[in-house]
């Protein structure tokens, strides 16, 4: 069987299995605020790692500056404009000035379901984002997919744990369905999307392989900012969430220099 092939089904195989992993531990396992803080910060920094140090230098060499940005800029909207619809085009912070007025919009056009079909849903379909990243990554360089597959398996477990608490305090008894069903099908949507990208787009053109590559970075990075940030600061004590973000920061770094 293909060197090639292995890798990317061994890396989806893991990162798909993260999600499940990460669901049975919240079944199982009442997670602290603390830990959750340092999970989700550590997530964010290997993502902010991965993208920063491995996807957008790699889509450079392959594509030109206007088409990196160009692809980050959609994978950014496709995510940006993913979490729009879901929440029914109305979206504001909790300290936001228009908060109040969101509140009262989605009293009378509720968001898409709950919170946790809100989250989940949406890691559901970025996940097929960051799948056919792995795919692509590997049509590159085995070691973009072995990279980008890492962060996403650390990702998933986080995401995973924060679906699992939400579930807890939504669904009472019923809340372990919920957790495997919903991981469950974020960990296949990963899987089917990066066989996909692999069988699918790794016979076009180097160039066109960079664009894509700083789609995924720019997708990766809205849900970056948006969700792991803020839900590890939302936990942190003594800067726990900022220490684990550096460390997962500096990890990846560290593995972008040796591979």
């Amino acid at each position: 069987m293909d060197g090639q092939f292995l890798i990317v089904f061994s890396v989806a195989l893991a990162a798909a299995l993260a999600s499940p992993l990460g669901g049975a531990i919240a079944i199982f396992v009442r997670s602290s605020s603390l830990f959750l803080s340092i999970a989700v910060g550590l997530a964010a920094g290997v993502l902010l790692g991965t993208f920063a140090f491995e996807m957008v230098p790699k889509a450079l060499e392959l594509s030109p500056l206007a088409a990196v940005v160009g692809g980050f800029a959609f994978g950014f909207a496709l995510v940006y404009g993913l979490d729009l619809y879901i929440n029914r085009g109305a979206l504001a912070g909790s300290r936001a000035e228009q908060r109040q007025r969101v509140e009262r919009f989605h009293e009378r056009h509720r968001p898409l379901g709950s919170e946790v079909t809100v989250l989940a849903g949406a890691t559901s379909v970025e996940e097929l984002i960051e799948g056919i990243t792995i795919g692509v990554g590997a049509a590159i360089d085995p070691s973009v997919a072995f990279i980008v597959g890492l962060a996403i398996c650390i990702d998933n477990v986080s995401e995973a744990l924060s679906i699992g608490e939400l579930a807890r305090e939504e669904s009472g008894k019923d809340y372990k369905t919920r957790i495997l069903k919903w991981t469950g099908l974020i960990g296949a949507s990963l899987f089917v999307s990066a066989m996909a990208g692999w069988f699918l787009l790794r016979g076009l053109p180097q160039g066109v392989l960079g664009f894509l590559l700083a789609v995924g970075a720019g997708g990766m990075f809205y849900l970056t900012v948006t969700d792991l940030i803020p839900e590890a600061e939302s936990h942190h004590y003594l800067q726990s969430a900022a220490i684990a973000v550096a460390i997962g920061f500096l990890v990846m770094l560290v593995l972008s220099e040796l591979t």
